[in-house]
């Protein structure tokens, strides 16, 4: 028998270590050549690690949750492979190289001594879970309770009790005056509850929760919130997505906005950046890389498209969809998920008025779409009915001044009113 030692494999260029989210074997389970043992993230994308050979799990080398550092060993697994051997040609080389070490031979270890017999401990019974009184049944409670209750007028039929085999004590004869002297709820959904769930952060859950602290934790944000007629624009919509062709994508707000951000970034180019606080140094991109926030059964991602300066409407949707699919589906790889110079935060119908987004770091600017709803707008000589939208941006107030942040806003408010300017070039 031998001994095969899987390493943590290098996940991505420059990743020195990967958060162990989730094992699919545990100790003793039998794995065959290409099984899958375990999944890691690292920078929102999460790498399935196979086993190279067929055996069985003597040793994991990490509990999910814990940061696990590459060439770290991860898993052992018993093979009949003997010792000495080279690992199988069907493992890839770049796995061979870096992430298995040579079998070695393994000896059968000691049997554990039996435990010492344990000295008589008495123990006692947890109290019984709170039920609704029968009152058909005569209480169980001492003389001194019985007293109690008869002075202060309680009929303990209607107290609950949780002593043993359902006795009453002094506390369940407190409790039940503490009320009023009114009959406990017989409705077992209606008693208190004291359980407390424990959940540990793991995963993309951490991951985000790290992302947000640091975002809060060294940004100064300054949030605009600002008004938006979509009624034109919706019209155009609903006409285009009437006449689209079947393999055109359906549109929904978010194509334009991000059409619309292009064209303001070319006038206002200090938004589309990102910062490094570190060395004092804003790196303004030519290149308009649009992170989309995107709900997942995970938790959040933000999938990015990339060059949105080249892309058409249709293009943008058609990427959008895309995008959107491999997060919800975990499928979508490190270098869609990372990478973004802007980032837009959409909640849909569930938008509400107005929010107050966080930038995504080292980003200096986020555009947070909210609901669109019917309201009265005054024309100059009545009210109309008009489809308003809030828009509501932050901004690094260390890098955008107020005024630049309102100007940007403004900017694409008139782009967004008026959305036949979104498709005039020049």
């Amino acid at each position: 028998m031998g001994e095969f030692i899987l390493k943590m494999p290098d996940v991505g260029e420059g990743v020195a270590e990967a958060e162990l989210v989730e094992w699919h074997v545990k100790l003793g389970d039998p794995v065959r050549e290409d099984m899958v043992l375990a999944a890691v993230m690292t920078d929102k994308a999460t790498v399935e690690i196979p086993s190279p050979v067929s055996g069985k799990v003597l040793w994991l080398g990490a509990e999910v949750g814990d940061t696990v550092a590459v060439k770290a060993p991860l898993v052992r697994i018993e093979t009949a492979t003997e010792a000495g051997e080279p690992p199988p040609d069907s493992i890839p080389q770049a796995l061979a190289e870096d992430v298995f070490e040579e079998p070695v031979a393994v000896s059968a270890p000691p049997a554990p001594k039996a435990p010492p017999k344990p000295e008589r401990i008495e123990t006692r019974a947890a109290p019984a879970a709170r039920e609704a009184p029968d009152v058909s049944k005569k209480p169980l409670a001492s003389p001194a309770v019985r007293l109690r209750a008869k002075d202060s007028g309680v009929d303990l039929r209607q107290v609950i009790g949780t002593g043993p085999a359902g006795r009453i004590t002094h506390d369940d004869l407190d409790l039940f005056l503490s009320r009023g002297a009114q009959p406990a709820p017989a409705v077992i959904g209606l008693l208190r509850k004291t359980a407390v769930e424990e959940i540990k952060v793991t995963g993309l859950r951490r991951r985000i929760a790290e992302k947000m602290t640091l975002s809060t934790s060294r940004i100064p944000h300054i949030t605009y919130v600002e008004e938006m007629d979509m009624t034109a624009l919706e019209d155009l919509r609903a006409t285009m997505n009437r006449d689209r062709k079947p393999d055109q994508p359906k549109l929904t707000v978010l194509p334009f906005l991000m059409r619309a951000l292009v064209r303001t970034i070319a006038e206002q180019p200090g938004v589309n950046a990102t910062f490094d606080d570190g060395a004092g140094v804003i790196h303004r991109h030519a290149a308009v890389h649009i992170g989309i926030a995107t709900q997942t059964p995970a938790g959040l991602t933000v999938p990015v498209v990339r060059h949105a300066e080249a892309r058409g409407i249709w293009d943008c949707a058609a990427e959008l969809n895309r995008l959107a699919d491999a997060a919800r589906t975990g499928t979508a790889t490190r270098d869609e998920l990372t990478g973004s110079t802007i980032t837009i935060s959409s909640l849909g119908a569930l938008g509400g008025i107005a929010s107050t987004p966080v930038i995504n770091h080292p980003e200096v600017a986020i555009v947070g779409v909210n609901k669109i709803a019917i309201r009265p707008v005054w024309d100059g000589t009545q009210f109309v009915p008009r489809k308003i939208m809030n828009l509501s941006s932050s901004f690094d107030h260390r890098v955008i001044d107020g005024w630049d942040a309102a100007t940007f806003v403004q900017r694409l408010k008139t782009l967004l009113e008026t959305p036949a300017l979104i498709f005039v070039e020049g």
